[in-house]
């Protein structure tokens, strides 16, 4: 009876530090719906409140069609940040200035000429069509106080779970594991009470008998065995084959450039045509690589992404802003910018290739994009989703083949492809001639 009344304390106790510990976390839950986590949320002035300001909405659409070319609100560029512009000069002023801004210099205006003088004679263009109410209304857009990356308030620690209702995810797992340590206990007492009890009672419990070892049945076994071999054999073959015949194929090569160049922002977000900087595919064998010069186009007036917090933003959880600005600022060392003027001290870019056909293979690209008409992500995958390029097909002879006998040639609008494709259809029998029934399979055409 000692025993039994042992037993059943173990059991009291186990059961109440499971209630305890289920209070615990109930609790805990209870607490955190009651006192949730207050997040910042940015507050924004209304411009139209103050005097003489007009509608920033209206103000931003004219700002990006006319002066984002030269100007950033917070940071020089081409020309100087127009954040406090009104607290530097006069709105009278101000309108004299960008309606007509030369006339305004003629007539020996002091602040208008010292402007000039200090941006090195870089001339802005007049804005006669703009009403005084059009200015107003960019002033109130750039006049606009620069927002706070949002703060995240709720701790990355331990303590925190992720749906955010407060609860430890380590105390429900510690609690978990408890309850999981407690069940093997209780089995473990139960099976030994029993066995003792079994052994009280003259019960004599199975013996389990001893049998032959699997392997030395196997072994045992000569037809097993040679089935086994030549299976083996057979397999290594073949994945020894495979091995070999991946020798020289790149796919999924992923190198890492000197200027990190996202094809997911530039292809994607943005949806710049593939030929704007590879534009020599269209009448060269090679695509090339664009000039940097290329990337000035847009980045003389692009010099960060947005934040995180406007709707045109490309930073990811991976990707900070901080990140692709300072890639920016590395194109801009490449080619000599300081934000608002070249200073002739340029430096290499060493891109990396990642796609390169061996020596004997001829392509050209042209042949393929302007002739065929075949779409980049035949070849080059889904650049447009890319953060990084890679090596999206195996680029292989086989692989190159399948394409020529699967591709249908383009005969709209080409005259000479629309009298030999009715030769051709003739010949083969077909409605639709691929480029292998055009000869796409003859060794001269990329061996020569």
């Amino acid at each position: 009876m000692k025993q039994v009344s042992t037993r059943h304390q173990l059991l009291k106790t186990l059961l109440l530090t499971l209630v305890f510990f289920v209070s615990l976390s109930t609790n805990s839950f209870a607490q955190a719906q009651a006192d949730p986590v207050q997040t910042g949320e940015e507050q924004v002035q209304d411009a139209g409140a103050t005097e003489g300001a007009g509608d920033p909405a209206k103000g931003k659409e004219l700002f990006n069609s006319l002066c984002a070319a030269c100007h950033k609100r917070y940071k020089n560029a081409t020309g100087p940040a127009l954040n406090g512009v009104t607290d530097r000069h006069e709105r009278g002023w101000i309108y004299e200035w960008v309606k007509n801004n030369a006339d305004l210099r003629a007539s020996g205006d002091a602040e208008a000429i010292a402007i000039f003088e200090e941006w090195g004679g870089s001339v802005m263009n007049n804005f006669p069509q703009l009403s005084n109410n059009d200015i107003d209304n960019i002033l109130a857009y750039v006049e606009e106080p620069k927002a706070e990356p949002p703060v995240n308030t709720g701790s990355t620690g331990g303590g925190s779970s992720e749906g955010g209702n407060g609860v430890s995810n380590n105390l429900v797992l510690g609690i978990l594991a408890f309850v999981l340590l407690m069940l093997i206990s209780v089995l473990f007492l139960v099976n030994k009470t029993l066995r003792r009890f079994a052994a009280e009672q003259g019960v004599a419990l199975p013996v389990k008998e001893k049998r032959t070892p699997i392997w030395k049945s196997f072994i045992e076994n000569q037809f097993l065995v040679l089935v086994t071999a030549v299976f083996l054999l057979l397999a290594s073959g073949y994945f020894v084959y495979g091995y070999f015949m991946q020798v020289g194929v790149d796919q999924g090569y992923e190198p890492i450039q000197p200027i990190h160049y996202s094809h997911r922002i530039h292809a994607g977000l943005n949806e710049i045509e593939c030929k704007y900087c590879h534009s020599s595919a269209r009448v060269s064998k090679h695509s090339g690589i664009p000039s940097l010069n290329v990337c000035m186009n847009c980045h003389k007036s692009i010099s960060e992404v947005a934040d995180a917090s406007s709707e045109f933003t490309s930073v990811t959880d991976e990707y900070s802003k901080e990140f692709y600005d300072n890639e920016i600022q590395k194109l801009y060392d490449a080619v000599g910018w300081d934000g608002q003027k070249y200073t002739g001290e340029t430096k290499p870019v060493k891109w990396v290739r990642i796609h390169n056909l061996p020596d004997f293979a001829y392509f050209n690209h042209s042949q393929h994009v302007s002739v065929a008409g075949i779409e980049c992500q035949k070849c080059h995958g889904p650049v447009e989703e890319m953060e990084i390029m890679s090596q999206h097909s195996p680029l292989t002879m086989g692989w190159c083949i399948n394409c020529h006998r699967e591709t249908n040639v383009k005969m709209e609008g080409n005259a000479y492809y629309e009298k030999i494709h009715e030769e051709l259809a003739k010949k083969y029998g077909v409605e639709q001639v691929t480029a292998a029934e055009m000869g796409g399979l003859e060794c001269g055409k990329c061996h020569y």
